[in-house]
């Protein structure tokens, strides 16, 4: 039988001098009642998965502000991951079956002692803020947790549960419409409140995360709400939830975007629509792959709570949260985003496009995405959609951010993912997460890969590992064994490529500065929108 100790995750141990330590065990306990996680694996880590930070937003909470969690008694099982919030699209599996009870959070922390006050790393998954979850495997983090970090990964609210704004919902509680992102915001404070607990330290948390994740920590910079709730960020690929469709959506623009749905499913109060099953709720909201979900999916808005303007306005005028960042884009973003943008089209088309998007800019624009062969025309469309969905905004929110934010040299750190290999054949978008987590089993977006991983893979998984933890212990990637990363320090500096070769490159931003020229206040044009609907099709 355990002892007492044991049981509320307290070995007490006699240390020289008399000191006192406790040793950290998969039994813990917290101000809100007890966990029980996984023993330590072979690796020395402790998981812990499955952990409630909020109320099952169902019944009245559906489509309302989570809430914290209150408390259970006894001790929670905490050795498996609880359920997925509900998807807009059936192209992903669910990696636990799905529920509207989907707020949970995981744990991995190599801590001897609670008293260690590790690093904590906060990953927030991408997937369009339509799709995705915690359990997905490539998020394991017991491999990175060994770097000496404690890792927490969460789920949020998707698609039409988490973003759908209604005039009524406003009315009953806050401000509706970014559902999703007020979960996370209240993961971080469940963070910030019981970490120490598992080893962490609530002082030094950096929020990371791909593609929506990106997005979402972007957006959360842009928040007063988020003030103190961490202090570094890792933007991949994704910052401001704007693109060639145009900026993110207004406050009316949510609101029409609920009564319209509100009207297809032919039910006139909150009480029926909240009497409607979950899953039909689910099925009547698809997201069509083919078309950027920030115009036809529910997704983040300026919902006048959470966000109060364009987060590329506030990173403009130097109004965003003032943290160290390190973010960066890859070679071949847009393999997942080629239907968002003028590619499959002809010339004439194409050109066409570029008018209407750039009117007199229209010239420069050709130079730098040329079509003067029809292998250029589907190389620059492609360059086009990528930079235009990803790698404008990501860079933008760099550049911005060191010329704003008022923070140090050696506070904003770029990069650029290149890496490729038998294991790891293109570049895409997403292509760099087995390597940031050490995971390196089915390709997340190829699937199993024949041959498997090499050395060489693992060599380059363990340098980025390095460089991400880095930079989350100290605001440096930089370490004595790693090539130098330079500083980001505005206007043409270097960055670092991570590529086959990792080492500084002297980029060419020219086509993001093209872009990003087409900002007014820091926001995209309205017209972008109708542009990209007729000349892409929605």
């Amino acid at each position: 039988m355990r002892s007492l100790f044991s049981l509320i995750g307290l070995n007490i141990v006699p240390r020289v001098l008399g000191i006192i330590t406790a040793t950290l065990t998969e039994y813990v306990t917290l101000d809100i009642g007890s966990v029980e996680g996984n023993p330590r694996s072979d690796n020395g880590i402790l998981s812990f998965k499955g952990i409630p930070y909020a109320q099952p937003p169902t019944g009245n909470l559906r489509w309302n502000s989570p809430r914290e969690i209150v408390g259970w008694k006894g001790t929670l099982n905490s050795t498996v991951f609880g359920s997925s919030c509900y998807a807009s699209t059936d192209f992903e599996p669910y990696y636990t079956p799905p529920s509207e009870n989907c707020l949970f959070l995981n744990i991995w922390s190599g801590a001897e002692h609670a008293t260690e006050k590790r690093p904590v790393k906060i990953w927030i998954h991408g997937g369009g803020f339509q799709f995705g979850g915690s359990a997905q495997s490539v998020y394991d983090g017991s491999n990175l947790a060994g770097e000496g970090v404690v890792i927490v990964t969460i789920n949020y609210r998707l698609g039409v549960f988490g973003f759908l704004a209604l005039p009524e919902l406003d009315e009953e509680d806050t401000s509706s419409g970014d559902f999703g992102l007020q979960d996370q915001q209240l993961a971080l404070k469940w963070v910030k409140r019981h970490i120490s607990a598992f080893g962490g330290d609530p002082d030094n948390v950096t929020v990371f995360g791909q593609s929506a994740g990106g997005h979402s920590i972007g957006i959360l910079m842009s928040s007063p709400r988020s003030e103190g709730l961490f202090a570094k960020a890792i933007l991949e690929s994704g910052a401001f939830w704007d693109s060639g469709a145009g900026p993110i959506k207004t406050s009316s623009q949510a609101r029409a975007q609920g009564l319209q749905f509100k009207q297809k499913l032919g039910v006139t109060s909150l009480a029926d629509l909240r009497a409607m099953s979950a899953a039909e709720i689910n099925n009547a909201a698809p997201w069509n792959t083919a078309t950027d979900p920030k115009i036809t999916a529910f997704a983040p808005s300026i919902d006048n709570y959470v966000i109060y303007s364009a987060p590329g306005r506030v990173f403009d005028n130097g109004q965003q949260i003032k943290v160290h960042v390190l973010a960066g884009w890859t070679s071949f973003e847009q393999g997942l985003f080629l239907p968002f943008g003028l590619s499959g089209v002809s010339k004439s088309d194409y050109e066409t496009g570029l008018h209407d998007y750039f009117g007199c800019g229209y010239l420069i624009a050709l130079e730098l995405y040329p079509d003067s062969t029809p292998v250029e025309l589907g190389m620059s469309a492609g360059d086009l959609a990528g930079d235009m969905v990803i790698r404008e905004q990501t860079f933008t929110a760099l550049d911005s951010h060191y010329l704003t934010a008022g923070l140090p040299s050696g506070s904003v750190w770029a990069y650029y993912f290149t890496y490729t290999s038998p294991y790891l054949p293109i570049a895409i978008h997403t292509a760099e997460l087995p390597f940031v987590f050490g995971n390196l089993g089915p390709n997340p977006v190829f699937g199993p890969t024949e041959p498997p991983p090499s050395i060489a893979d693992f060599t380059f998984s363990k340098t980025i590992m390095s460089y991400w933890t880095n930079f989350a212990k100290f605001g440096n990637p930089n370490g004595n064994t790693l090539p130098l990363w330079p500083k980001h320090v505005g206007g043409g500096s270097a960055l670092l490529e991570l590529g086959d070769a990792v080492a500084a490159d002297n980029y060419d931003f020219s086509r993001y500065r093209f872009l990003a020229s087409f900002r007014t206040d820091g926001v995209f044009p309205e017209r972008w929108a109708d542009v990209n609907v007729s000349a892409i099709g929605s």
